[in-house]
Formats: C-alpha cells, structure tokens, sequence
C-alpha cells in the first residue's frame, strides 16, 4: 500500500493542476513543495509579478493616458520600487492564499520541503531541518519548473547583475539598463523600465527578435520601444560584463561597450531537475534539465509523468496548467482528448501582442493563399476613448473557404480580444461569422467585424475579376 496515489512534485501551473485533478477522480494526493514557494515560480518571481509589475508601471505612469492627455501627463513624478512592490506582494499574497485554498478544499496533502527520488515508488523529503521523510507513490508527476539560465562567464549579484527572477527585487529604479536578450521575457522588462524612464539598451545576438511573431507587429513594437528611448544592438554579442563601483560596463564582442546601472541577462531558463536524483528512479534529463515525456505526458517510466516547463516548449503557464489536467486525468486511468492545437500566445510588453494560429510567413512558406483584413484602433470609436491610436488586429483568411488560418493583434487588450478570434477558429468558423455578428458598441472586439469586412472586400474583388 502506497502513501499517495498521486504524488506531485511542484506547485506551480502545472503541478497544481495535475494535483486538483486527480484529487477530483478520488485519488489520494500528496503535493511536495518548499514552505515560501507555493505556487511556484509563476506565483513567486515570474508570471504573476512581472504582470502586476507590468500593470502598476501603467497605471503610475500614466503612460497609456498621454495620447489624451499630453506627453507629459503622469499620474506620480517620482516613482519608487516600494511603490511597484506595494502593489506586487498585495497580489501574491492574495493568489497564493487562493492556491493554499483549493488545495485544502480538495483534500490534498501539502508536503513541506523539497524531494529527490529514492527510487521508482518513492522520494525522500527534506522539511529543512535536517530531518529527512520518506514517501510513496503509485503515480508520480514532476512539475519541478525552471529557473534563469545563468552563464558561468557571467557574475550575478542581484543587485548590478540580475537575472529575471531577480529583477523584480531591484532596490531602485535604474536610470540605465542593459537588457540582454530579446526573448519574451527580455522584452517585456525592456518595455516596463523603458516606461519607469530607464534607459534600456537590449542586445541580442540575433538579427531580429520575436521571430515567431508577425513582422508587422513586432515592427510596430520595435517603432513604440524607440519611441521610449530603448537602443536596440542586433547581431551583438556580450563578451563580458565588469561590476564597477556604481556601475557596470557591459563590453560587446564587436568592441562596443556600454555602461549601465544595471545589466539583466535574460539567456532562457533551466530545468530544476537537478535536485530531483531522477537516476534513482531510471529517469535522465538533458543538459537544459529538460525531460523528455510521449504524448500523454509520460516519461521514459510508464508511471512517472512529467509536465510544465520542466519538458521544454511552449512553457507557458497557461499550456502547463492543461499538460497537469491531461496527466493528471491518464494517470489515474481517465478517457483523455488531446490538446488542442490552437493555442494562443500572449507577449506582456508595452504594448501587448497576442496571437493564434499561422503567421503571414509560415503561410507564404508553405504556399498557402491567404487575404489580410485589418482593423486599427484608431478606427474605433473605443480606440478613442481609451486614449489607443496605434492598435491593430490583423486576421489572415482562406480566399478558398473563409477560415480564418491566424489572428494578430497588437495594443491595449490584445491577450484577452485574441479568444474571440481563438474561438471562432476552434469552431471552424468562417469570416462570413464575424462579417455578420453584432458586436457590442464602442468596444475594441468590434475590431474583428472591421478586420472581417476589409478582408471579405478584398476576396470579393478578386473574386469578380477572376471569375
């Protein structure tokens, strides 16, 4: 006899809900977790924070207000990190006592500390007090997460040198940052402190950033970045960073160097998988700490899932959350569908980017017609109001049959508008749909009637002449 049919190692996205689920089957579930970690890194230092970061520098700069009320409209003149931070903990506080809540509403045994498997059926527990329990298992599902990548070339001292767990800790506002890379969440940094009044340069060694993104809207982000000063150093490389006494010098490969208050190294993340001992129970992970799971999220032993971003892409928290639900559920011998494919992405800068479904590129490069139907805010008399004149939704339509193949959209409420869009494809809905839906007045998910008419106009004057 097992302690706990269901053993979960991690509480973040995915290890919450893989735990809520198989409890909801009948399941006895233990929920391993270290005392001031619960929820996990999104609750702790990643998703949650950067977003409540993200929505305090908004709202005391008063940044989205100016096309309304002048440039230099704002709401406080000297913002302070203990007023981004009041703002912050409030909400961590309160989701993590939502997260404590469910758990105990459905009975699962919060196990305090961190754990390391003995073997196939059990893992060790240290509470933190030297003291160390041993507890089995029928199932287990590891959703260890991630945390920072950090270079050993570079020296992180999480106050000049930061990474992006770090950076929300910050004892000031920094008049200057180096942001290096050009990911998602070294963009989405770069927009917060370049709206604080930070002058932030990025490096990325890449030529462009956001490739997976439409052209269009990452330009217009680009244009909105420089627009709040934000120096962009594509092609470069950072060959090393010297800590000065009150501040560092970030030297380039090609020779440049820069100097800045702070530097932050966005280089991708690491799989806590290091703690986990998974050679005790015949499991490896690969040099990123990354394991590898079938279809069903299963790992190379039958009864040990894995899930979040523990197993690598798309390490969103939203697509963890149902990897936990669909590991949770065939773990405990549950008829499970698979994911969808439709899965939206959602890019937290200033302005925000979401998306679903193809880009323009990936259409062209496998030569599949489209027609593009636009739609800008400045059109909408919602637009107006909410002080939005660079917004835009973009919807790419089969000429063939009407599908909609992708929605792009840029500027205020764009991870949220995106679902309409998601929603209609889901269904197999054509844009004749939006063409004909009433939607409410003045909002800005009127965009998608504008975007379906410029669309549907463009196919039908084709149409004529080709036919």
């Amino acid at each position: 006899m097992y302690d706990y049919d269901v053993l979960v190692l991690g509480s973040g996205p995915s290890g919450q809900k893989a735990a809520i689920a198989a409890a909801k089957l009948g399941r006895r579930v233990g929920l391993v977790e270290r005392r001031d970690m619960i929820g996990g890194v999104c609750i702790n230092t990643g998703t949650v924070p950067s977003k409540t970061l993200r929505e305090a520098v908004l709202y005391l700069t008063g940044l989205s207000q100016r096309d309304l009320y002048g440039s230099s409209y704002r709401v406080k003149e000297d913002i302070t990190v203990s007023d981004l931070a009041a703002r912050t903990q409030h909400v961590i506080n309160r989701q993590t006592d939502v997260i404590r809540n469910q758990l105990a509403r459905n009975r699962i045994a919060m196990i305090t500390g961190t754990g390391r498997f003995a073997d196939a059926h059990s893992v060790w527990v240290d509470g933190g007090s030297g003291h160390e329990s041993k507890v089995t298992f029928d199932k287990a599902i590891i959703a260890a997460g991630t945390r920072p990548a950090r270079p050993d070339s570079v020296d992180f001292d999480d106050r000049t040198i930061v990474d992006s767990d770090g950076v929300i800790n910050l004892q000031a506002v920094p008049r200057s940052m180096v942001v290096v890379g050009a990911g998602v969440i070294g963009m989405e940094y770069a927009s917060m402190f370049a709206a604080l009044g930070t002058k932030v340069t990025v490096v990325e060694r890449r030529e462009k950033m956001l490739d997976f993104c439409d052209e269009e809207v990452v330009e217009s982000l680009k244009y909105h970045l420089r627009d709040l000063s934000v120096t962009f150093r594509f092609g470069e490389e950072v060959a090393a960073v010297e800590k000065h006494q009150t501040a560092a010098l970030c030297i380039l490969k090609s020779g440049k160097k820069i100097a800045a208050d702070t530097v932050m190294y966005s280089a991708g993340r690491q799989g806590q998988t290091d703690g986990l001992a998974l050679e005790a129970a015949g499991l490896t992970a690969d040099r990123r700490g990354r394991i590898e799971v079938d279809a069903h999220f299963r790992t190379a032993v039958e009864h040990i899932y894995a899930v979040g971003d523990v197993i690598g892409f798309p390490a969103l928290a939203s697509t963890s959350m149902e990897q936990g639900r669909l590991a949770a559920q065939h773990a405990c011998g549950e008829p499970v569908r698979a994911m969808h494919e439709l899965q939206p992405i959602g890019i937290y800068t200033i302005p925000e980017i979401s998306f679903v479904g193809k880009t323009e590129d990936e259409l062209t490069d496998s030569a599949t017609p489209f027609e593009v139907g636009i739609a800008r805010y400045r059109e909408l008399a919602r637009g107006q109001i909410v002080g939005d004149s660079y917004g835009m939704l973009k919807l790419l339509v089969s000429p063939d049959d009407g599908r909609l193949l992708g929605v792009h959209v840029f500027g205020t409420g764009a991870t949220e508008i995106v679902h309409i869009g998601q929603a209609v494809m889901g269904c197999g809905g054509t844009v004749d749909y939006l063409v004909d839906t009433v939607f409410n007045y003045p909002t800005l998910a009127e965009a998608y009637k504008v975007a379906a008419l410029d669309a549907a106009n463009k196919i039908r004057n084709i149409t004529r002449i080709d036919g």
